[in-house]
């Protein structure tokens, strides 16, 4: 019998959901060298900019390695406000987007009260919901022919019960952004309904961490939507995952409800730094940008002619769809073993019947595109 493929599971409970396996564990468990294991599954980038290297290799930091970093994180704050084009004082700074996140979940889902998720989206939403002792209303996004988009009406009717709603556009792992308008209309109607209704509109979480790869972001909706949150991340376009430094935008009065709850000095010296400088040069997320959506052309095309289908995507990962969860079992099972790590989904997941597939390097691309030929010769033969 082959082994179960790594997977992050959806929680049941607080204590019910595991991390994806380290490259370690993967190489142990599939007798390969670990050097050999390529992250398929995190929708990383493996070219950082080299202005990282230069600056780790001065050793000149925002401050000492003895020392915390600025309280405020001033110059990072200040970068961020040149890049997203906001207020400084609209801006909160946090370890990676998963750390926003964290704040938002602390400071407006309360214990008992619930939160809206269209499914299926980023785990961590669910996660975050839970365990904040919350109740988690998941409304099916539309199919593969909507581009996976919300349904919107659906979501507009359950706003009454919820404290917070999490949106993803783009969307992972569906990897497209929201139609035109689609998220603009539903937050004007929630908020003419919440006013009809003499309540408090919901606290919106719209999570931009793939935005640099449209050109585009929502956050100047937050002039008409006060409780909208934008999180913005330098993990996936500034190929920058390992400093772990994210942003929320907001109206000021969001911003300061959250700021109790950032942990103080969360974000390291060196990821200021390096961070600061990224933010200040518009060459780095260009070139990053352009090679993802080259190397993304390439990768779907490739696959496509081997018999994978790729969805439509607007990030740098890949939806793949195949006929059934006992086929995408086999599929990735033979990737590991091959070294390479695919992100699968639970039986119970809408997506049970997909892999995602981040967009790597053209050598470790090459490396995919091989294991999925194989793959489809080997079920060729056996068919036959």
């Amino acid at each position: 019998m082959s082994p179960t493929p790594f997977t992050m599971s959806d929680p049941v409970a607080p204590t019910g959901y595991s991390w994806e396996a380290t490259s370690e564990q993967v190489a142990a468990r599939y007798g390969i060298p670990v050097d050999r294991v390529v992250r398929f599954d995190l929708n990383t980038s493996p070219t950082p900019p080299d202005l990282a290297a230069r600056i780790l290799a001065s050793g000149e930091f925002e401050t000492s390695l003895s020392e915390y970093p600025p309280s405020d994180y001033r110059r990072l704050t200040e970068a961020a406000a040149g890049r997203y084009g906001v207020p400084i004082e609209e801006i909160l700074v946090g370890a990676g987007a998963d750390e926003i996140l964290d704040i938002v979940a602390k400071t407006f889902l309360p214990a008992g009260g619930a939160a809206i998720v269209p499914v299926p989206s980023y785990a961590m939403y669910r996660v975050l919901t839970e365990q904040r002792a919350a109740r988690l209303i998941a409304i099916p996004r539309l199919g593969a022919d909507a581009g996976y988009a919300i349904d919107a009406a659906r979501i507009r009717a359950a706003t009454p019960e919820a404290d917070l709603l999490w949106l993803c556009s783009p969307n992972n792992p569906t990897g497209l952004p929201e139609p035109d308008g689609t998220i603009a209309s539903l937050l004007a109607a929630m908020l003419d309904d919440a006013t009809a209704d003499g309540r408090t509109a919901p606290v919106v979480v719209l999570d931009e961490a793939y935005a640099e790869f449209t050109g585009s972001s929502l956050h100047p909706l937050r002039a008409s939507y006060p409780r909208l949150i934008v999180v913005r991340t330098l993990s996936k376009a500034y190929a920058l995952a390992g400093l772990r430094v994210g942003f929320a935008l907001a109206a000021r009065p969001a911003i300061a409800a959250m700021e109790p709850y950032r942990p103080p000095g969360s974000v390291s010296t060196v990821s200021v730094t390096v961070a600061t400088r990224a933010l200040e040069d518009d060459a780095i997320v260009r070139d990053a940008v352009e090679r993802v959506a080259s190397e993304r052309d390439r990768l779907t095309s490739a696959l496509d002619r081997v018999g994978w289908h790729p969805g439509p995507s607007r990030t740098n990962f890949l939806l793949v769809a195949f006929e059934s969860p006992e086929r995408v079992a086999e599929v990735a099972d033979g990737l590991l073993r091959r070294g390479l790590v695919p992100r699968t989904f639970p039986a119970t997941h809408p997506l049970a019947d997909h892999l995602r597939l981040t967009v790597r390097s053209t050598d470790e691309d090459d490396r995919l595109i091989a294991a999925a030929a194989e793959l489809e010769a080997v079920r060729e033969g056996t068919s036959r």
